[in-house]
């Protein structure tokens, strides 16, 4: 389960659990019901201590060290989703999911990525999300395309983040409010278009997941015209 995925029956099992966002709520009680015992009692404990201390406290806080460690303590499958509960807890705001960002493994500037539509309101952190779509790991891209970007990215760097996606093999599932944002995009339409010419010019696929996007970028059609004149029991008009 990613750390953005919702379960509408998924409900907080303890009160370290952080319940103001029903998918935070979720996605803690989908830990709670795949972590073992031990990595349980370490979340909930780390998530207690985030609550209790938020904010920096020395050269680093406590809640930064457990960031660090939760890949060891839930396991790499869990890892990202618990990290996006302990920022959530920590209350981090744009200078602290920063200063995790840079100073972090890949695996934890992910989980600042993820956790940027549950923490920055605005647009302040979009040079974490614009650093992530210049480098070439692709599960960083893929974390960029999330629910922030898809609210606070321009149009211009947006539709490259699509191309790369494009380039570099992540799906465009990664994409959030992809049809939304594509929808009626006549720029896109040319950017894939050309790009689609130049793979078959050099004797490359194309490939599947540009031709969704580029039927994606169809205006709706007009609907028929209502005819205005009167007919006839033979269907003429008169």
């Amino acid at each position: 389960m990613s750390p953005t995925a919702t379960s509408p029956n998924a409900t907080s099992s303890t009160a370290a659990s952080p319940t103001a966002h029903p998918a935070l709520a979720a996605l803690h009680a989908h830990l709670n019901t795949s972590l073992d015992a031990a990595a349980r009692a370490w979340l909930d404990q780390a998530l207690e201590e985030a609550t209790a201390h938020p904010g920096t406290h020395g050269p680093i806080s406590a809640w930064e060290l457990r960031i660090a460690e939760a890949g060891r303590r839930c396991g790499h499958e869990y890892a990202d989703a618990a990290r996006v509960l302990l920022l959530h807890a920590a209350h981090a705001d744009t200078d602290a999911l920063t200063r995790v960002y840079r100073q972090g493994t890949a695996a934890e500037r992910r989980a600042v990525l993820h956790a940027l539509p549950h923490l920055v309101p605005g647009p302040d952190a979009l040079p974490l999300v614009e650093d992530a779509l210049r480098v070439n790991d692709t599960r960083l891209v893929a974390a960029a395309l999330g629910p922030y970007a898809a609210r606070h990215l321009d149009d211009h760097t947006w539709r490259h983040a699509v191309l790369k996606c494009l380039f570099t093999g992540v799906p465009v599932d990664a994409v959030a409010d992809l049809a939304q944002r594509a929808h009626a995009d006549a720029e896109l339409a040319r950017m894939l278009a050309d790009y689609a010419q130049e793979r078959t010019a050099a004797g490359r696929p194309v490939p599947e997941d540009l031709q969704r996007v580029l039927a994606l970028t169809e205006p709706a059609a007009e609907p028929a015209a209502t005819p205005t004149g009167r007919y006839d029991t033979s269907g003429k008009e008169s």
